[in-house]
């Protein structure tokens, strides 16, 4: 099927055509020096780590020449997240880069003076990281897309590919405080859709066995997965139980592509490559408050057919006719 394009962000092509390359950077010859604060494994989310080295290096930044990018990775433990930080403002930064709820809140918490770029974080505004997108005011600014409708679609999704369920799951990290406006919203889709939905907590990839077995025994045929970057740095760990406990689901956008049965939502790699714009433009004396918080407008649906072939699941041809994407 002929693949659309699907991610769209205000703003984002107009300011990396018009902000200057790093040559002519606002003191010439000065090392910049960026901490980037990763909330998974050093190695579970390679492609938006090497989206953002993209996207700064598109911009003129060459580490080891006139860039210094200091990583510190969390390792799912959201608990080290403020030491991480405090090592970071030790090395004198000039920006820190981060994602995710958790990431950003930690940041915020942590330094009000040092400028801070999300890149990607889910309702900037309704989880308190941003006054407002177009005038964030504050130290913190960068990219967000709204996660309450985008979870509510995935379960949309799924009654869809199964119109008989009744039993359908949420899988999500506790420790994520993105998960306070996202679960009402699903919960008020839930009932609309006349399914009853059940929670599944997982804070680490050793809580997945006990989380699918609790599924099994809950009659739940189908879940959704929450955006986390634990969830998301173990989408394949997360599909090849799904499958083997013969459960459909829905997740992030690259989950289709890990075995999930569908994915639905925005292109994280593009938004951590859109991130430099900003790193960019702030070592260049731009003021975190006046960048206004660019947000996903475009979303896009991915099928994986061998694996509803696994579970024995027929696609209606309405929401194949509709994918953006399908995984033969």
């Amino acid at each position: 099927m002929k693949r659309r394009e699907f991610v769209g962000l205000l703003g984002g092509a107009a300011a990396a055509a018009v902000w200057p390359s790093a040559s002519r950077a606002q003191h010439p010859g000065k090392m910049a020096r960026v901490g980037f604060l990763g909330l998974p494994a050093v190695d579970s989310l390679p492609q938006r780590t090497e989206a953002f080295r993209t996207g700064m290096r598109d911009l003129g930044y060459l580490e080891g020449h006139n860039v210094t990018i200091d990583y510190r990775w969390a390792d799912s433990d959201y608990g080290r997240l403020p030491a991480l930080l405090a090592e970071l403002i030790d090395l004198k930064v000039d920006v820190i880069v981060t994602h995710g709820t958790p990431g950003a809140l930690a940041a915020k918490q942590a330094t009000s003076t040092i400028p801070i770029v999300i890149a990607v974080v889910g309702d900037a505004v309704a989880s308190g990281v941003v006054a407002s997108l177009a005038h964030p005011g504050g130290n913190v600014t960068g990219l967000t897309f709204f996660q309450p409708e985008l979870n509510a679609k995935r379960l949309e999704l799924l009654k869809e590919a199964m119109p008989d369920l009744m039993d359908v799951g949420v899988l999500l990290n506790p420790s994520n405080q993105m998960n306070e406006p996202v679960l009402p919203e699903v919960a008020r889709v839930s009932e609309s859709l006349k399914l009853r939905l059940h929670q599944f907590d997982a804070r680490a990839p050793g809580d997945f066995d006990g989380a699918f077995a609790t599924m099994n025994a809950k009659g739940v045929r189908a879940f959704v997965v929450f955006d986390d970057a634990m969830l998301i740095g173990n989408a394949k760990m997360l599909a090849a139980l799904a499958l083997k406990h013969g459960l459909a689901s829905c997740g992030f956008l690259d989950y289709a592509g890990s075995g999930g049965l569908i994915a639905y939502g925005v292109d994280f790699p593009d938004m951590f490559r859109r991130s430099a714009a900003y790193v960019d433009k702030i070592l260049k004396g731009a003021k975190p408050s006046e960048l206004p918080v660019e947000q996903a407008t475009r979303f896009a649906t991915i099928l994986n057919m061998v694996t509803a072939k696994g579970l024995g699941l027929t696609i209606p041809s309405s929401l194949l006719l509709r994918a953006d994407q399908v995984i033969e």
